[in-house]
């Protein structure tokens, strides 16, 4: 890599910059307060050398043939641990050595992988860390991230074997300072440091670049970095580059500010100033210094943010190129024991791996050498930290690239079937020392994967038999495979996209991906607006960032005190401090209105906010002066509590007085279900083992969902196991006892319950049915207010995640009609009359509270819909319409139209089936305000006649409002462009 390289001691010289701090005669010592299990693992690891081949690997590469390596003076187990060490060690900014998170992220659902080392700490840049928990008094971090960038935003999965130097999974050395601990200058300092003084690299060989501006943003120069960086280089060396080389941002909006690469000449003793970010793949670029100084809101507006932040980023894998000696990232030590094992399974007509690319590759060889071998990574570590491959998301991703593998190792290297499988135990051992997790997991790894092998050929071919009959048989002339085709061969048959790319490549045609990608965004934008919806929301979401709690904070708005939200049955009385809309903060004096969608930051609340899979509390909060804002969602940011919703009559403003209202009859439904997870949680470790960990969860008034990892389907034998256990609990009505206390556990490794991922280190609540330790963080369960009627169902593909779904009586809307056909059923069959006098008892008793539960269920269903289409009349009056229809969501439940002042500036029409699809009983009313039919001449009675006209139905009223119902409606949606063709025209007309 050029240059002589020092070898490292603990006691490396360590010179600073400007003559402070250590002067170059000092010597590098320990930091005392390190002491931490992660930080000495990076020690005990960096004494082992991963330069040799596994010569044991589950007893089946024992025979494989392996000559002794020369010894590497930097391995790749050595590069990792004195990064780490580095930093920790550092005498004047000692940094914490945090694990890596998973590179899963479990709890953020805006990532399907961990992309960077910054993901996890986005809490802090965002100032959303919650008061009291480690990432909220963290300064300083360093460590190795596992990463991986395959779908979304930063996919390299279609690069992966066609070059040398892409990855799906790769380790980032990352190194942070949060909140100004430090800043440019000393970032600097330290990543030159360690790489020339410690990591011996070459300094002629090394090229820095520096933000140039951005005049269409009003961004000068950063002369800061650059000067810094001259330091150490000549000006030739020290480059300004534009934004889009040179300007990092977290996303559309949020944090960003300038950065600085460091780049390496592979060829050295020249001039490669001009090569720097020009592809070119001799001067690469090795580190990334971010500095985050700016916020950029949704106007594109930059404000300097209140506290600023170093985000820095190193690829292992690329630095140990250097450090070996190799072009190639697949040259180094950690890949050799994967393409001997490969190579070892492959026939010898097939050879090893030989490094070739591009043109050179003929038969694609080593282009699947290092596919094969990436991916044997990727799924290693993914699966290890509770992935598994799925038909969506990050599980859909992940059995792509299993496939893809698949493919490559039996299509071009002639693998036998199941050879993937084998491959996981050669990653283990590799990498099993830095990351443990892979040992504890790797049986568990192997099911899956080998699983997931024997159904791809079953998978193949049914996708290759609808290519065949469906695409290619559809006409000779036809060159291009419509959109919904290729969709439905992902969405249906789990058939990967660029498999089919591949095959319509081969019959001479294309795909319409333009198409595909819209079908994509539409399905993920209709479930994402089917859940706001479904809290009455609109599709639409108030969240506060960084720049929204700093504003908070500055203006001495204290954080809100929500210690209320465990109590039952209290009216808190609070003072607005703050009203947050889609265009910013309310000022001091303003009011908002009726009608308006807007977030009250309170001084208190008794409302529990969405967290640990229980969702938020609704209700309302009620004005002094009148009115109220309907509250359908509650949210924290950096510990303030957003209580989102539309404000129904009345007006408030900063300072105001109100009371917070809980719907306590919704949280009496909501609250077992939560109190459930954790008697479902510890029933599966008493029937599974404990290797069954929790990997999500979901409770809301009708019924709790809980996933959890196991390599296969439960038995019905376990099934009625963990039922048994639950409803054992039940009977029993233990009391449920709390206590708050600060979660000491290891940091992203569960919540106290035993998984789930909760980020650990705050005050936490913890709730004990007597022996059953429920971890339960902030909900209100009590065992004795679970139904003893409760069941359960499992749902999944059995290849390592479950769901289990417990649900009560009241979340079987169907259950009457079902016990009255298992009545007729009963009636029917030869049993004995004692038998069936009580199986006739049993079912009555079963029916009637099914149809108890019906009520129930639609009076929520009522309420619920209520808020939706107060939520829409909103909508259509800020689009300056005068009138709505609206299919809703209520039955045939003639009395909910009367429920609440729907519309009172809007003609409205409302059309709801009793059973929806159903082509059955439908319910229509009309109200028209006074004021329009005296300006219109609309009228509710003549406009509902009309539409009842459309289907039989029959009906009446008066101006002002009417109902009416028809016998069955084949199509809904045809009535409705009738009905507000109807209004729309006698509107027109006045």
């Amino acid at each position: 890599s050029g240059g002589g390289r020092l070898s490292v001691s603990r006691l490396h010289p360590y010179p600073l910059r400007g003559g402070g701090g250590i002067s170059s005669s000092s010597r590098w010592h320990r930091h005392p307060r390190r002491s931490c299990s992660y930080y000495n693992y990076y020690r005990s690891s960096s004494t082992k050398s991963e330069s040799s081949s596994s010569s044991s690997i589950e007893n089946e590469n024992e025979d494989a043939a392996t000559a002794p390596a020369p010894a590497l003076a930097w391995p790749t187990s050595l590069v990792r641990s004195t990064f780490v060490n580095y930093f920790a060690d550092h005498p004047n900014r000692p940094h914490v050595p945090y694990p890596s998170s998973p590179c899963v992220p479990l709890n953020d659902p805006t990532l399907l992988f961990a992309n960077s080392g910054m993901n996890q700490f986005k809490p802090i840049f965002l100032g959303r860390a919650v008061p009291g928990t480690e990432l909220s008094t963290l300064d300083m971090a360093c460590n190795s991230q596992k990463c991986i960038r395959a779908g979304g935003k930063h996919n390299d999965l279609d690069d992966v074997g066609r070059d040398t130097y892409h990855h799906t999974f790769f380790e980032m050395l990352g190194s942070w300072s949060f909140n100004g601990r430090y800043f440019k200058g000393e970032a600097i300092d330290m990543a030159y440091d360690l790489l020339v003084n410690v990591y011996g690299i070459d300094p002629s060989r090394l090229y820095a670049t520096y933000f140039m501006g951005d005049e269409m943003s009003g961004l000068e120069p950063d002369v800061e970095a650059r000067d810094y960086w001259t330091r150490y280089l000549p000006e030739n060396r020290v480059i300004g580059c534009p934004a889009k080389d040179n300007f990092w941002e977290m996303g559309d909006t949020g944090p960003c500010g300038p950065c600085s690469e460091i780049h390496y000449d592979r060829i050295g003793d020249r001039d490669a100033s001009s090569l720097v970010n020009a592809d070119d793949p001799d001067v690469i670029e090795i580190w990334n210094l971010v500095f985050i100084q700016f916020n950029r809101d949704e106007t594109s507006k930059l404000t300097s943010l209140p506290a600023r932040h170093v985000d820095t980023g190193m690829g292992l894998e690329r630095l140990c190129s250097l450090l070996q000696g190799h072009r190639s990232n697949y040259d180094i030590d950690v890949f050799a024991p994967i393409f001997d094992a490969i190579s070892n399974m492959s026939p010898p007509e097939v050879g090893p791996y030989g490094g070739l690319v591009g043109d050179d590759d003929v038969t694609l060889r080593d282009t699947a050498y290092r596919a094969v071998a990436d991916h044997a990574r990727t799924l290693t570590f993914a699966l290890a930290d509770g992935a598994v491959p799925d038909n969506d998301g990050r599980g859909y991703v992940l059995r792509r690239i299993l496939r893809r593998a698949t493919r490559y190792g039996q299509q071009i290297l002639k693998c036998e079937p199941g050879f993937f499988a084998r491959l996981v135990p050669v990653v283990v051992e590799t990498f099993g020392d830095a990351y443990p997790e892979l040992v504890k997991n790797q049986a568990n790894i192997i099911d899956i994967v080998m699983e997931e092998e024997q159904s791809f050929s079953t998978m193949l071919d049914r996708g290759i038999k609808y290519f065949e009959d469906e695409i290619k048989g559809d006409g000779e002339s036809k060159k291009v495979v419509s959109a919904d085709k290729a969709f439905f061969l992902y969405d249906t048959l789990g058939f990967p996209i660029d498999l089919t790319e591949l095959m319509a490549q081969e019959a001479g045609m294309s795909i319409d991906m333009e198409g595909f990608e819209a079908e994509m965004e539409g399905q993920k934008r209709r479930s994402r607006e089917a859940r706001l919806a479904a809290k009455g929301m609109g599709g639409k979401r108030l969240e506060l960032v960084a720049e929204q709690t700093s504003w908070l904070a500055d203006r001495g708005i204290a954080v809100t005190d929500d210690s209320s939200k465990y109590s039952w049955e209290v009216e808190v009385e609070a003072v607005v401090r703050a009203i947050f809309t889609s265009d910013g903060f309310v000022k001091d004096g303003d009011v908002a209105k009726e009608g308006d969608a807007v977030g009250l930051i309170l001084d208190k609340s008794s409302f529990y906010a969405e967290a640990g899979g229980q969702e938020a509390d609704l209700g309302t909060i009620a004005f002094d002066g009148g009115g109220e804002l309907l509250v359908n969602d509650v949210q924290t940011y950096g510990g303030y509590a957003l209580h989102s919703g539309v404000i129904s009559g009345g007006a408030v403003s900063s300072g105001s007085g109100v009371k917070c209202k809980v719907d306590y009859s919704r949280r009496r439904d909501v609250a077992p279900n939560h109190s459930m997870t954790h008697v479902l949680n510890a029933a599966l470790r008493e029937v599974l083992g404990e290797g069954c960990d929790q990997r999500g969860s979901q409770c809301n008034d009708e019924k709790l969902r809980f996933d959890f990892s196991h390599k296969s389907a439960m038995s019905p034998a376990q099934l009625r196991a963990t039922e048994v256990y639950v409803r054992d609990v039940i009977a029993k009505g233990l009391p449920v006892t709390s206590e708050v206390m600060r979660w000491q556990g290891s940091r992203g490794g569960g919540s106290p319950g035993g998984g789930g991922g909760e980020p650990g280190g705050g005050p936490v609540r913890r709730a004990e049915a007597s022996r059953i330790n429920g971890g339960d963080v902030g909900g209100q369960g009590h065992s004795a207010h679970y139904r003893p009627d409760s069941g359960c169902r499992q749902e999944g593909d059995g290849r390592g995640t479950a769901t289990l779904e417990s649900f009560v009586a009241e979340d079987t809307p169907s259950l009457d009609k079902e016990a009255g056909a298992l009545r007729k059923d009963l009636d029917a069959s030869v049993v004995s009359a004692a038998l069936k006098s009580e199986l006739r008892a049993r079912i009555e008793s079963v029916q009637k509270k099914g149809i108890e539960a019906k009520k129930r269920l639609l009076a929520r269903r009522v309420d619920k819909c209520l808020n939706v289409v107060k939520e829409e009349v909103q909508l259509a009056l800020s689009g300056g319409k005068r009138s709505l229809v609206l299919n809703l969501d209520i039955g045939a439940d003639s009395k909910a139209s009367q429920k609440s002042k729907i519309a009172p500036e809007l003609a409205f029409m409302g059309i709801s089936e009793e059973d929806a699809g159903s082509g059955g009983r439908v319910l229509f009313f009309a109200i028209v305000p006074d004021a329009l039919t005296s300006e219109t001449g609309l009228r509710a009675d003549e406009w509902l006649s009309d539409v009842l006209d459309t289907v039989g139905g029959s009906g009446g009223g008066k101006p002002g409002s009417a109902m009416g119902q028809a016998p069955r409606c084949d199509d809904v949606g045809e009535v409705i462009v009738r009905a507000e063709s109807f209004a729309s025209g006698a509107v027109a007309m006045a």
